[in-house]
């Protein structure tokens, strides 16, 4: 499994999220057949995950992890691809991208390191940053409310929608694999403190709990999502929200078009 991590110098700050995050991508990674896999990332702290995992990599424009990845999907639909975006990357110069392929059921895993800011570029805030957030772009706290990406996925129709939180490795690992396997869209959002721009430690280690029960009926799925709305002090539930079966896009639109894509592609050599 080590041969799965680069030899080059890891530049995120001491105490980062993505440390937990790459590792156990690593090791959900060496569970699945290496050959088959691409790994696209995007612009931010997220994207250097890239540079550090000896696997088949793609580094996309800010925000465009998930067309790229659903290209790949595609043209090859023996990949198991995924698309690890930030919450800048993802939820905002990406989000129509993210709507449109949890809408089509893309069958692509998605992976936001939540950090709920932009840390790359020395603090501004995203979508999901709490209102009255102090950045260097609003020295006086954010007016805006924050996004509720769990609760968005689930009402245009994600097949699977899960959190985890950076410091659960156990259960990210089960929810990164329980994903992949997923035949369909899978989304998955992981708190990820910044303890250099936005430490929330504290708070998570507090307010983050595992749900007793998974797999819920979408009714539940959506109020147990807006049980904590990314701004307040409430308990934060983590673990798989919802999951269904419902045919892919890339079934769909072969169906349809009857069209063989590795055959193709092969004649156009």
């Amino acid at each position: 499994m080590d041969n799965l991590i680069l030899p080059t110098k890891n530049t995120w700050c001491p105490g980062c999220g993505n440390f937990a995050i790459q590792n156990t991508l690593k090791e959900a990674l060496s569970e699945l057949d290496l050959q088959k896999t691409v790994v696209v990332t995007g612009i931010g702290c997220h994207g250097k995950m890239s540079d550090y995992l000896n696997i088949n990599t793609f580094t996309s424009l800010h925000g465009r992890t998930i067309p790229l990845g659903t290209g790949i999907k595609l043209a090859n639909k023996e990949l198991t691809v995924f698309c690890v975006g930030g919450d800048g990357d993802m939820y905002s110069e990406g989000i129509s991208h993210l709507i449109h392929a949890g809408k089509r059921n893309s069958n692509i895993t998605v992976m936001v390191h939540d950090n709920r800011v932009f840390a790359l570029t020395v603090k501004q805030p995203t979508s999901t940053s709490p209102k009255g957030f102090v950045t260097t772009t609003s020295p006086k706290g954010s007016i805006e409310f924050p996004l509720n990406p769990l609760a968005m996925m689930l009402s245009i129709g994600s097949t699977f929608v899960a959190r985890a939180y950076s410091s659960n490795q156990e259960q990210l690992k089960r929810i990164i694999l329980e994903g992949a396997k997923h035949k369909g869209f899978s989304f998955i959002e992981i708190l990820q403190p910044c303890p250099t721009w936005n430490n929330t430690y504290s708070a998570y280690n507090e307010l983050v709990y595992q749900m007793e029960e998974e797999y819920l009926p979408i009714r539940e799925a959506k109020e147990k999502a807006t049980e904590w709305n990314y701004n307040d002090n409430n308990k934060i539930a983590t673990g798989i929200f919802y999951k269904e079966e419902r045919p892919t896009f890339e079934d769909q639109l072969q169906d349809i078009y009857a069209v063989n894509f590795e055959k193709l592609l092969e004649e156009r050599k």
